[in-house]
């Protein structure tokens, strides 16, 4: 679309990110780093062409029934000023806010506006990325928060009588505003729809899986069974030759056998042996080795059953 010569001289080469008209010819023109508010000629005046950079530090705005004003602050450097129809005010606001977020870093490069919202003094700006919240009498400063959806887990949205609070779970915490249920349903619209695009899922619920943490496959075997490390060591049958342990933790010495009291009986060098233990001790020491073998084996079995029991319990979420 063609520019006033006025306006193309005032744009040198810079692009036009939005357009509004502003009654007549007037216009409102908004670049990457400014805004252009450009008045026709009229009976009692010129056509002009003003600039507000973007670099703002405060941005407010005060409607009256036919003319609002959006001001620019810029700290040291004063304030700027500029009157739209009020009819047209949440269209020139949009851009103009783009602009400054775009400005002060706050937005990325790239990244889209995709609605502002304002509810008294709390204003609310959706982008492809983020959800920028400021509470104030402004419509923005630098005493604002800002939720990147690279964070959001989850959007809920709670209906009251009068207003529906926005809860947004990010990570571990939960972030909470509320909006007027009369432009509560156009806010969930533009969140949902630039959260699930951002993550590329096609809804909440998605979303929602999406960020649930997979559970650990590396503790548990092919049979779905926990695994509490390396298990219990494997039964010692050492003390066949050595003390053998009791249940109640005393050690019990072996008897000396015949082939210990006999080993300097002169049958050293014969090439004869002794006869050794009697077939009666042999079988008790058998005894008293298979019933400590019994013995671990319950005890293998009871750790069995205490541990599938804990994996029932995991498994119903206890």
């Amino acid at each position: 679309m063609s520019q006033p010569d006025i306006v193309q001289s005032a744009l040198d080469g810079e692009s036009v990110a939005a357009r509004v008209g502003l009654g007549g010819d007037d216009l409102l023109l908004v670049t990457p780093t400014r805004t252009l508010v450009y008045r026709a000629e009229g009976l009692l005046s010129d056509e002009t062409v003003e600039e507000f950079p973007h670099d703002a530090e405060r941005v407010s705005v005060s409607e009256g029934r036919r003319k609002a004003k959006i001001t620019l602050d810029y700290g040291l450097d004063g304030e700027e000023t500029f009157s739209v129809p009020t009819k047209q005010l949440d269209q020139v606001l949009h851009p103009v806010l783009a602009g400054v977020l775009n400005a002060r870093g706050i937005t990325d490069s790239g990244e889209t506006i995709k609605q502002t919202f304002r509810f008294s003094e709390l204003t609310i700006v959706v982008t492809s990325a983020r959800v920028v919240r400021h509470i104030g009498g402004a419509v923005w400063d630098e005493d604002y928060e800002s939720y990147h959806f690279e964070d959001v887990t989850d959007l809920d949205f709670e209906e009251g009588s009068v207003a529906t609070s926005v809860v947004i779970t990010l990570g571990g915490s939960q972030e909470r505003f509320k909006a007027p249920n009369e432009q509560a349903r156009a806010l969930r619209e533009s969140l949902v729809d630039a959260v699930c695009a951002y993550h590329g899922v096609d809804d909440i619920d998605e979303l929602r899986q999406a960020a649930t943490p997979a559970e650990d496959d590396a503790a548990t075997d092919p049979e779905g069974r926990v695994s509490f490390g390396d298990g219990p060591d494997p039964l010692d049958t050492s003390g066949v030759d050595g003390d053998i342990e009791r249940e109640d933790g005393t050690e019990e010495a072996p008897e000396p056998t015949d082939a210990e009291t006999t080993a300097d009986d002169g049958f050293g060098g014969s090439g004869f042996e002794s006869a050794g233990v009697a077939d009666d001790d042999i079988a008790q020491e058998l005894a008293d080795l298979r019933s400590l073998v019994e013995e671990q084996n319950e005890r293998l079995e009871r750790q069995e059953q205490t541990i599938q029991q804990l994996i029932e319990e995991l498994r119903q979420g206890r």
